[in-house]
């Protein structure tokens, strides 16, 4: 386990705040409820709510120095993994063209690297190579390299001699490809070790996790975790709605850096992996509480069951190490479902700005010819995890009644807008540019819109008429959505509508899928031919 760099000896106030029931979101009830029933049997939901709370200059402090990326480990290791076999293959060409064994060459060579392929992964994962408390280490990870791919050739000689299988191989290739295969697997590790050395010292390779909840419970905990062998969880803090004589300032070490409305502003601005709410499952009430707070936030959120292991074990408790979890939460569009879709982004980006260029700068002329002022506007709106990112549009308004920050919301009949505005609107051609917001990785092309941060209705911005509404910038906002498919675009004037919105972006965030993507990206055609709400 790395140091704790936020262990601290000075103590942090913390306010307390007093909870206010809200009206509550049917469909996150019922979600809530399920979730609790699972871990510890029939309760009562009673769910609550509260404004945030700004962050205290220290917490903020130490939520901005533990911001960046981090690496995913999944990730890392398939990459390792595709490593491996590229240097399989490789390995074997060139030893076929140094040796001369190229002359031979059969399907029968074809078939001996392939079967090379499978022992070495299946060997490789025995000895635990693919493990990041393996990969960071020197001489014992190119010990178990050495000695996996040995086996793989010491399994070639065995067939060969009790079998007669791969007889006709060349003894001259056979070696060569074991030394080139042996000498280039040992450098990638050398690779790999220096890599993953640096990400372990700057963080990015860490699993960052806050407490909720604070007092003995938190103390036991964080002993429980930090005595795990090669542990990659480090701790960033407590949070903990209770004073401090119920709560201590400082446990096990680690400050409490405020209550918990403090704890989704502090993970706005952190890169935090996971919550831990480590309070009694028999707590229901203040367990939902806290959950109907946090299930905003992109993390992964769990309970705490080091108290509870014999009754957890058989309920498909996570663990990290003897430590068991129930899991709430789970981040969604993760690891290689990251990967995946930012893939699919810049393929059918690409492909869409290469068809629809002569569309943009038809309109771009269109804009210029009618009025005067830029083509293009940039305009501030929510992006992931809260985070204010600016889009590009077309200019849809005379420049001198443009409205960058959406204070006042566009109605039918606008007189701030143009002819070619209007048309440009009704066909959602003004969103185009946003496609090059996609290439740079601000937007998805497919996902819940970004609005603006001023979007409001009847004078209320939209997180005060929706309660969850930041649920839907758990994920990257696209260039177009679910909510868009199913009629829900335009103007904004009803609680309704906004509340519509985010059922449907809700929805597609917990139903995500790359079938799902494609489905929507092709119906968005057709579903603009419907112009009744865009203006």
């Amino acid at each position: 386990m790395s140091t704790p760099a936020l262990k601290s000896t000075e103590p942090v106030s913390s306010k307390p705040v007093e909870i206010a029931t809200n009206g509550v979101d049917q469909r996150l009830e019922k979600r809530l409820k399920h979730t609790v029933q699972d871990a510890s049997g029939q309760i009562n939901v009673e769910v609550f709510s509260t404004k945030d709370a700004n962050l205290s200059a220290n917490s903020a402090a130490i939520a901005k120095s533990l911001g960046g990326k981090g690496v995913s480990v999944p990730v890392l290791a398939g990459l390792v993994r595709m490593a491996d076999i590229l240097i399989i293959v490789g390995a074997a060409i060139f030893a076929a063209v140094t040796s001369g064994e190229t002359a031979n060459v059969s399907v029968s060579h074809v078939f001996a690297v392939g079967t090379a392929i499978l022992f070495a992964l299946a060997f490789f994962q025995a000895a635990d190579v693919y493990q990041v408390s393996v990969m960071r280490q020197g001489l014992s990870q190119l010990g178990r390299i050495a000695a996996g791919w040995t086996l793989v050739f010491a399994v070639f000689a065995l067939l060969r001699t009790t079998t007669g299988v791969g007889a006709a191989y060349s003894e001259a290739w056979i070696g060569a490809w074991y030394a080139m295969g042996l000498a280039a697997l040992c450098f990638s590790r050398l690779v790999v070790y220096q890599l993953v050395r640096k990400w372990m010292t700057s963080g990015r390779l860490e699993r960052r996790a806050v407490i909720v909840g604070g007092g003995t419970a938190a103390a036991e905990l964080i002993r429980d975790l930090e005595a795990q062998p090669d542990n990659d969880i480090r701790i960033c803090g407590i949070f903990d709605d209770r004073a401090n004589d119920r709560s201590p300032p400082i446990v096990a070490g680690y400050p409490k850096l405020g209550n918990i409305s403090a704890l989704v502003d502090f993970a706005r601005l952190a890169r935090v992996d996971m919550l831990i709410v480590c309070i009694p499952l028999r707590a229901e009430k203040r367990v939902l509480e806290l959950l109907k707070k946090l299930w905003v936030l992109p993390v992964d959120i769990r309970l705490s069951a080091h108290t509870d292991k014999a009754r957890f074990r058989s309920r498909g408790a996570s663990f990290i190490g003897t430590v068991p979890f129930v899991d709430v939460v789970e981040k969604p569009i993760a690891d290689w479902d990251m990967v995946a879709k930012r893939i699919f982004d810049l393929v059918f980006a690409t492909i869409a700005i290469v068809t629809l260029f002569p569309v943009m700068i038809a309109a771009a002329i269109a804009i210029k010819l009618e009025s005067k002022g830029p083509v293009l506007f940039m305009q501030k709106r929510y992006g992931f995890n809260n985070e204010i990112i600016e889009v590009l549009k077309f200019r849809s308004m005379f420049t001198e009644m443009a409205d960058p920050d959406a204070k006042k919301v566009v109605t039918k009949g606008d007189p701030r807008v143009t002819k070619v505005g209007r048309f440009i609107r009704k066909t959602s051609i003004d969103e185009l540019p946003q496609l090059f917001n996609v290439l740079a990785g601000r937007l998805s092309l497919v996902g819940p819109r970004p609005h603006a941060v001023n979007a409001h209705t009847n004078d209320k911005t939209w997180d005060d008429v929706v309660d969850g509404y930041f649920a839907r910038h758990k994920v990257k906002p696209g260039v177009t959505g679910w909510a868009q498919i199913n009629g829900w675009r335009g103007e904004v004037d009803t609680p309704d509508k906004i509340q519509n919105r985010v059922e449907c972006d809700v929805y597609y965030i917990e139903n995500w899928s790359i079938m799902f993507d494609l489905k929507i990206l092709f119906m968005t055609p057709f579903r603009l031919l419907n112009t009744e709400n865009a203006y």
